[in-house]
């Protein structure tokens, strides 16, 4: 029986940057009822799973209409890519994440790239390729190390640093087979860092920045993941590249979107590499990232329920967006063998072990008969608040520890290097 005196929020995926989502609108002081399509084994404690293809605009629809959903938040890119953004508010629908055309800053690197030359945003230099001889031929000119995008959606896996040709020419043959087209660019040094910030089109909100883990190993070896852990804030993040950042790499790609029809509506993620040329962008990404979602939303003191409505609407006026400036950490526990085969379906144990302010978010988890099941390769980030990142740290790994399954690993080095 739903309750019409509560606003119903539907969250779009099923990772663990939507149990956190759906962790901090659940927060809210107007008690909104949580569903969630799919959904994992940590959203289901927070409200109703609902099992269904997210990508289907109709679909998506049908569960808004027989649910009464007040509001949409999409987790993932795939929703948006999908059009399902655009679907729902064509039916007058509140949407909390971009149009089709506005996540092309995301869905094709090629788009995106073009994009940041003619606003002059400053990103590595890059070729767009698509077909496997001429792209060869370039390849084998090249200096090393260089940068392989799949010109399409790869699940965060889609980009590879090769240090020598051999590895270049795999990478290339790879990222042919995910999309049309392949970008190839200079690889950049420094350090990287993700920024966000949230925007209805016009307004953009303070800034807030993260680091992650991409590689599988300690000391960033073995390939790249989806992300292995991170932590909030960076020691090197301050008011000064705040500033720089936005007026140079955020505000004139959102100014572009606008002027080719395309305005944006949700969070913007900026991938960042602070050169000694000063930051450039290595790619934009049209959502919250993962795991960073989870590292950061513990430090919105603000009602993202609030956040998410005025941006569904395209008034962020008035709308005050406050970060704590406590400090995050965390640890993904991932499936022993991954990104590469691994095993599934062990139970996981020890939640009630996590200490106040230590949370366990949920990505590949099912419920079965009252007990928690691995289901994928990243099964659970495990973070942790405190008043310094040291202090997070400790306490993200002690509640990592205290979470146990079969074949379980991560990385031990998370917010250390």
């Amino acid at each position: 029986m739903l309750n019409r005196n509560k606003m119903n929020v539907l969250v779009l995926g099923a990772g663990a940057r939507e149990h956190s989502i759906a962790w901090h609108l659940a927060k809210s002081p107007n008690n909104p009822m949580i569903f969630s399509l799919p959904g994992n084994s940590g959203t289901s404690q927070l409200g109703t799973n609902i099992s269904g293809d997210m990508t289907d605009p109709c679909f998506v629809f049908s569960i808004v209409q027989s649910f009464m959903i007040d509001l949409v938040v999409i987790g993932p890119e795939s929703p948006l890519v999908a059009g399902v953004s655009d679907y729902l508010r064509s039916k007058g629908v509140k949407v909390f994440g971009p149009s089709k055309a506005a996540a092309r800053i995301e869905s094709s690197k090629s788009f995106a790239k073009n994009l940041m030359v003619k606003s002059g945003v400053p990103t590595a230099r890059f070729e767009v390729f698509s077909d496997a001889k001429s792209a060869t031929q370039y390849i084998k000119l090249q200096k090393m190390p260089i940068v392989i995008k799949a010109d399409g959606l790869a699940q965060g896996k889609g980009v590879v640093v090769a240090d020598d040709h051999q590895s270049a020419l795999i990478a290339l043959n790879s990222a042919m087979q995910v999309g049309s087209s392949v970008v190839i660019e200079e690889c950049l040094v420094g350090k990287e860092v993700s920024v966000f910030s949230f925007t209805d089109g016009v307004r953009i909100s303070p800034l807030v920045a993260a680091c992650d883990y991409k590689r599988i190993g300690d000391q960033n070896t073995g390939p790249n993941t989806g992300g292995m852990g991170g932590y909030s804030p960076p020691e090197f993040w301050n008011s000064d590249l705040e500033l720089q950042i936005r007026k140079n790499c955020i505000e004139p790609i959102l100014f572009a979107l606008d002027e080719i029809g395309a305005t944006y509506q949700g969070i913007l993620y900026c991938g960042i590499m602070l050169t000694n040329q000063g930051p450039h962008v290595i790619e934009y990404n049209a959502r919250f990232g993962d795991p960073e979602a989870q590292i950061l939303l513990p430090r919105l003191d603000s009602d993202f329920l609030e956040i998410a409505e005025a941006v569904s609407e395209g008034n962020l006026n008035g709308i005050k967006i406050k970060w704590s400036d406590s400090h995050t950490v965390g640890v993904v526990l991932a499936s022993q063998g991954y990104p590469g085969k691994f095993e599934t379906g062990y139970e996981v144990v020890g939640f009630e072990n996590l200490e106040e302010n230590t949370f366990a978010f949920h990505a590949g988890t099912e419920t079965r008969q009252s007990s928690v099941y691995t289901t994928s390769g990243r099964v659970i980030t495990v973070v942790s608040l405190a008043g310094t990142r040291e202090q997070a740290r400790m306490s993200a790994y002690k509640g990592a520890r205290e979470l146990n399954f079969a074949n379980c690993y991560m990385r031990s080095d998370i917010a250390s290097t």
